[in-house]
């Protein structure tokens, strides 16, 4: 590799699957040559892996690009991710902006540091299809990896399907090879990754489950986790696999969106709210303790004040143990976008600050419940004596410590809940 750049920084925006890839990508470029320097430091090249989820994601990299343009005028920005791939036109005009890089040349390390070429646009022409395995790392603790990649659902609102192509997924082999390898490297947890995890092994002949089957049996693997994951698709064959696991946490983020079965039906979604009410009370009925996360969209164009009181209702009823609240967001090229009911912001606002009450408030209960019992706390971090990491059921827990427990399973009693953080002692 001959290039003048020799030092870069990246920045991730958005989902575990984008930290995955650009934990991908920092690696190859380091094996070619170049020095990884800390985002707040000057480098030759910044790399931002980008997000357009919401609206509000594009504006965050569209802040932190004129930010990093000011602070570092002679350094080179490069932009790739979702962003990039649905609005590279719109980037390139961004005043710092060198190079504009599609999800299919997002592994092609030689874009980022190869910027001799005029165009400043790279993306394929193609649809969005190619696959490759990556995986994050925390603190050489846990690790995301990345089993699937694309959705080929048609929500009203969404424009991930059109950014990250159709459904895909590596092999089982191929995974199962990856977490050897990490475990074999020292991590404890691994967190299965996916922007539609529950169609893992479309193509491929193989499904979800069978892939949970074979991660049972890696040697040495202490914990994993599922990351996000479509009710539709955690079948009930998975379900009561996983309360049978000796890895599997109990943990599960499971995406709702809305409790109005107008709305859902408006969403294009692929359950009913009476479908998600059996399902989470089936998780807490054979997986006692569940840690269980929800996703909610408030302000969605067909949303009534009647249809958000109906979800508030229904959430609050849930045994559920938080929730990620968003405000919907008009996204060009999906249907929601051309329906003229819309939400004003303050109103979408003062929905999602209702909802957010409700979230801090289910958490406290859930960890209320979980106070006066030991836990299994995987640590990750140590500041003057004090050790944090999450348990089995993803607490964070603060415990005075050793440094030398880090990446430890050590068991803890659970003792204090205070000003948002749970506090534990070690048992001997």
């Amino acid at each position: 590799m001959s290039s003048p750049y020799l030092k870069f920084a990246y920045h991730t925006f958005g989902c575990k699957v984008n930290f995955a890839d650009s934990c991908m990508i920092s690696r190859q470029l380091v094996e070619q040559g170049l020095s990884q320097v800390n985002i707040n430091e000057d480098a030759d090249i910044f790399i931002l892996n980008t997000c357009s989820v919401t609206e509000n994601a594009d504006r965050k990299a569209q802040k932190f690009i004129k930010k990093l343009n000011i602070k570092y005028p002679g350094s080179k920005i490069i932009v790739t991710g979702c962003y990039a791939e649905l609005k590279p036109t719109e980037i390139s005009k961004i005043k710092g902006v060198s190079k504009v890089i599609g999800l299919n040349d997002k592994f092609n390390t030689e874009e980022y540091y190869n910027l001799i070429s005029e165009n400043i646009i790279t993306k394929s022409p193609t649809t969005v299809n190619d696959f490759q395995i990556s995986y994050s790392l925390s603190e050489r603790v846990r690790a995301f990896i990345k089993i699937q990649d694309g959705c080929d659902y048609i929500c009203s609102y969404c424009t991930i399907p059109k950014a990250r192509g159709k459904s895909r997924s590596g092999k089982i082999v191929e995974i199962i090879n990856v977490i050897k390898d990490l475990v074999n490297n020292g991590i404890k947890e691994i967190i299965l990754s996916g922007i539609n995890i529950g169609d893992f092994g479309k193509g491929n002949n193989e499904n979800l489950l069978d892939l949970l089957k074979e991660i049972e049996l890696v040697k040495d693997l202490d914990r994993y986790r599922i990351s996000s994951i479509e009710p539709n698709l955690l079948s009930d064959d998975i379900v009561d696999f996983l309360s049978k696991s000796k890895k599997a946490l109990p943990h599960l983020h499971i995406p709702l969106q809305s409790g109005s079965e107008k709305v859902l039906k408006n969403m294009r979604r692929r359950y009913t709210a009476k479908d998600y009410k059996i399902l989470i009370n089936k998780l807490n009925k054979i997986i006692p303790n569940i840690c269980i996360g929800v996703d909610i969209i408030v302000g969605y164009p067909t949303e009534s004040k009647e249809d958000f009181l109906e979800t508030y209702e229904f959430i609050n009823e849930l045994n559920v143990s938080y929730l990620h609240v968003f405000s919907y967001s008009d996204r060009a090229s999906t249907y929601a976008n051309s329906l003229n009911s819309k939400v004003s912001s303050e109103e979408k606002k003062y929905r999602r600050k209702l909802l957010q009450k409700l979230s801090k408030s289910k958490f406290s209960s859930y960890v209320n419940n979980n106070l006066k019992s030991s836990k299994k706390v995987l640590f990750e971090n140590y500041n003057n004596g004090i050790l944090d990491g999450l348990t089995e059921n993803y607490i964070r827990v603060y415990s005075p410590g050793e440094k030398k427990f880090i990446n430890h399973i050590k068991k803890v009693n659970l003792i204090n809940y205070a000003n948002n953080d749970v506090y534990g002692e070690l048992i001997a």
